[in-house]
């Protein structure tokens, strides 16, 4: 008799084979060095601009919300720690677990944000 899955195994599942998922809302990008799939989400990113605001210290930021499989990335990143994406450099503004996945939001202030060589 098969066991039934509950709901947190479910999404567990569903981090990979749907979220994460290439052909469905999934995108290959390098972080921190390490090939991986992860979401970047503008909409969501674009909502939380419009509650908090967008500019550091009156320079504009280039933020980005992106999400991650906890199981890739490891450990939740500290605020204020640096991270690289596709090479290029950015804070950690927040970090948020949610359930399998990270919710990362990273910043770079314009011309910060340069690739490392």
């Amino acid at each position: 008799m098969h066991k039934k899955m509950t709901f947190k195994e479910l999404l567990k599942q569903d981090v990979n084979a749907m979220f994460l998922n290439p052909e469905e809302f999934g995108e290959t990008h390098v972080v921190n060095g390490q090939e991986m799939v992860i979401i970047i989400d503008n909409n969501e990113q674009i909502e939380r601009e419009k509650r908090v605001g967008q500019s550091v210290g009156g320079i504009y930021a280039n933020q980005k919300l992106i999400y991650v499989a906890a199981a890739d990335f490891r450990e939740l990143p500290k605020q204020g720690s640096k991270m690289m994406l596709d090479g290029e450099v950015y804070l950690v503004d927040d970090a948020i677990v949610e359930g399998d996945m990270y919710s990362i939001t990273i910043s770079a202030n314009r011309g910060q944000g340069k690739k490392q060589r």
